[in-house]
């Protein structure tokens, strides 16, 4: 008898079965891997490629109450919100409250120094007496300061104006907006009659700007009005509500020295 082992001895034959069952355990397990790793792919979708940049994700709708805009640093650039979340007055990347600002939705505009420098609000209803309160207003402001370009409109029962105002504003190095809330912190701190005077002396310097022009609509009347420095009124153009025609030269105290109408010659 030999010593090898005949191919048919049942120890061969056992041996044989249990490599075959080891081979097909591990080809299932490369079937397994291979499966996650495609699918984690194709999750994930494709590799960038190099130096291509990040492909954005995208949303068909977004439901909010408001969004923050920000730059890398924090600093905030524009922010949406609704009226119960509309935000305070933000002056060098500090947001300081405003309850007063709670009656609109809209837009803030913040600029690179995380200052406000200007907005798009809007309302509109019927109050408790069944009156029509509606406005929207868009404003520029200059550096560190308040508004100097005003597109508005203001919609009521019995009329809607509508018109482009242009303020002068001295600069920040003179008069800022920090500036401007600490007057009105001050003021809130004293009686009626002392407020007027305190708004009067910086009226009187120019601290809170004058309007140098109005174009738009009032009462039912087209018109154009040029102010002086010191905010009056010198010229008047306007349609009135007739179709009527006329040119107004005022003088300082708002009385017209020279009218030009169609019905003169």
């Amino acid at each position: 008898m030999s010593d090898v082992a005949s191919t048919d001895s049942p120890s061969l034959l056992l041996l044989q079965r249990q490599l075959r069952r080891l081979r097909a355990i591990a080809f299932g397990s490369l079937l397994a891997s291979g499966g996650a790793i495609a699918l984690v792919v194709l999750l994930r979708g494709p590799a960038p490629l190099a130096g291509a940049a990040a492909v954005p994700n995208t949303l068909d709708e977004l439901t909010v109450g408001r969004l923050n805009v920000i730059e890398p640093d924090g600093t905030p650039r524009m922010i949406i919100s609704s009226r119960a979340r509309f935000p305070g007055c933000f002056v060098r990347g500090k947001e300081i409250p405003r309850p007063n600002r709670r009656d609109a939705a809209g837009i803030l505009f913040v600029d690179d120094e995380g200052t406000e420098n200007g907005g798009l609000v809007q309302r509109g209803l019927v109050n408790q007496a069944g009156k029509v309160t509606a406005a929207l207003s868009l404003t520029f402001d200059r550096f560190r300061q308040d508004q100097v370009l005003q597109l508005l409109l203001d919609d009521g029962d019995d009329h809607a104006n509508a018109g482009v105002t242009i303020v002068d504003r001295p600069s920040y190095k003179v008069f800022s907006v920090e500036d401007l809330l600490r007057l009105n912190e001050e003021a809130e701190r004293l009686p009626p009659s002392e407020r007027d005077a305190l708004f009067q002396r910086h009226e009187a310097l120019g601290h809170r700007g004058y309007r140098r022009a109005y174009l738009g609509t009032e009462q039912g009347s087209a018109k154009v009005v040029l102010n002086d420095p010191q905010g009056r009124p010198r010229l008047r153009l306007r349609v009135s509500e007739q179709g009527e025609p006329s040119i107004e030269l005022l003088d300082e105290a708002g009385h017209a020295v020279r009218t030009i109408d169609a019905s003169k010659p």
